[in-house]
């Protein structure tokens, strides 16, 4: 008798074998285009501060709040795309749509920049593709981990500690595209040309399609006959208005067995926000890694050698490495060690984890603005403060910390949260949590957007900008000091959060409550 997985069905609609779909396998066709998706997002995104100030020549202020905000949309957009997979669409049909955009939208960046021809409308054409990327960024990103995830049966032992091994090996992969794109790209977009820059992520998407497509027979697919995510929130919030309503306290919750599940589906998401708002400073910390922290960068030493110059968005590239470095130590060096002083499985649990990546975050911040302190007194002893052009005395490696640093966090922090916000939703919108989760993002992204553009002006009135595009005139390190401040009151947030929350269901030996510390 042939072993299925309860619920799943293979490519033809019949019971999913076990042994022919499912695992480790399958997850790596998928993996491969979550890399190239990384080569595409990144090959725009990591010098994308550079092509703003240079070509379109917009100031340095406007042109990092018009990112964050940028990201933020593609970090927000996968709330209500993911509703749409999950609902009609299906988790599959949604990755092959959202490459294909990927595809159109990269084809239409890399044409506004190269042909003269279009310089007129440049501007408009380039807005509208980046916010097709947006679109492709919305609909692949929280579709593509579930669907990689559904490839692991939890109620399998076996499978279900592998799953958790996977929430590792995905990010490491991921950041191993990230590196390589930031590396590749950034060099060919500053050397070479900014339309070759954005066209060989839109090869990379298309040849990543065609693979995808080579491992559908071995895909385990999962359907559900529950209503849309939207109806079950709605009617569930009906049914929770109702029982607040003094006429609706004696009779029991919801009309049917189904609203109670809805309800109790709702609320589960609900209890997840404390944790979710509480992450919401370390998303802004991330938010400067490709904005602030290249254009600081761009006015070091970056030699190497006699002829080499390393390109200033390169240096994020010190961010991947260090996660690429450092999630094998943790799996099979970190993870091991804890094991044996809390006797869980995966070490510690997952808001222990969240909770060293946000330490680790505020550490990072408070680095970055001692280090931009030592680059204003460098500028100042080298006689170049109204000389914003010239490269500084200072070796780029002085950043090369804090961009190790926030690696390391993240290796904590953001595989912590992906887990978490997978592992603590609901079966059937898996995908909404793993929105959910990159909605920290895009609000991050989006509260950078508008700190920035409100300093900017406050600061502007008073004298110079701490944002000036003079950045040896203006003030990062305040900047980042503010941050610090923010950071070390979420961090105490977060941990009186943990300890009052308990897990959906057992993870690990850990079936109580979050036991922060």
């Amino acid at each position: 008798m042939v072993d299925t997985v309860a619920g799943a069905t293979d490519y033809r609609g019949q019971p999913a074998s076990r042994a022919a779909t499912g695992g480790w396998k399958p997850s790596v066709f998928v993996m491969a285009m979550e890399i190239a998706e990384r080569f595409a997002y990144k090959g725009v995104a990591a010098n994308l501060i550079t092509y703003l100030t240079g070509p379109l020549g917009q100031p340095m202020a406007r042109a990092a709040a018009s990112i964050d905000a940028w990201k933020g949309v593609s970090q927000m957009l996968p709330l209500p795309l993911a509703c749409v997979a999950d609902a009609w669409l299906g988790r599959y049909r949604a990755i092959v749509l959202a490459s294909l955009i990927f595809a159109v939208s990269m084809g239409a960046l890399s044409l506004s920049s190269a042909l003269p021809a279009l310089r007129g409308g440049h501007v408009a054409i380039f807005y509208v593709a980046l916010y097709l990327v947006a679109l492709g960024e919305g609909a692949h990103k929280p579709c593509a981990q579930a669907f990689a995830a559904d490839q692991f049966d939890e109620k399998d032992p076996r499978e279900s500690v592998a799953r958790s091994s996977f929430f590792n090996w995905w990010y490491f992969g991921m950041c191993a595209g990230t590196a390589v794109t930031t590396m590749v790209s950034s060099y060919v977009q500053d050397n070479v040309g900014w339309g070759l820059g954005f066209g060989i992520p839109c090869i990379v998407i298309v040849a990543s399609l065609a693979l995808f497509l080579l491992g559908t027979r071995s895909y385990r697919f999962y359907t559900t006959a529950a209503a849309s995510p939207f109806s079950r929130v709605g009617k569930a919030l009906l049914a929770l208005v109702q029982s607040w309503a003094p006429k609706h306290r004696t009779r029991k919750l919801g009309d049917s067995d189904g609203d109670a599940v809805a309800v109790e589906e709702v609320k589960s998401v609900l209890r997840l926000l404390p944790i979710w708002a509480s992450c919401i400073i370390y998303a802004i910390i991330f938010s400067q890694t490709s904005t602030f922290f290249t254009k600081q960068a761009a006015t070091l030493d970056r030699r190497i050698g006699a002829r080499f110059k390393v390109p200033a968005a390169a240096l994020q590239t010190f961010i991947s490495v260090s996660i690429v470095v450092f999630i094998p130590v943790y799996d099979r060096l970190f993870v091991p060690l804890a094991r044996r002083y809390t006797g869980r499985p995966t070490g510690i649990t997952m808001l222990q984890r969240v909770g060293a990546g946000l330490a680790l975050a505020l550490v990072a911040v408070a680095l970055s603005a001692l280090v931009e302190m030592k680059r204003l007194r460098v500028a100042a002893e080298a006689g170049l403060v109204n000389t914003p052009k010239a490269q500084l005395p200072m070796a780029l490696w002085w950043m090369v910390p804090q961009y190790v640093l926030i690696g390391v966090a993240d290796v904590f922090a953001m595989i912590g949260l992906q887990e978490f916000f997978y592992d603590q939703v609901p079966n059937a919108v898996r995908s909404l949590g793993l929105a959910l989760f990159l909605s920290i993002f895009g609000i991050g992204h989006l509260l950078s957007s508008f700190l920035i553009s409100v300093i900017d002006k406050t600061t502007a009135k008073s004298g110079t900008s701490w944002f000036s595009n003079n950045l040896n005139r203006a003030h990062l390190d305040y900047f980042y000091w503010l941050l610090t401040g923010l950071c070390a009151v979420e961090l105490v947030a977060f941990v009186i959060f943990s300890r009052v929350y308990v897990y959906k269901r057992k993870v690990g030996n850990d079936g109580g409550n979050g036991d922060f510390v």
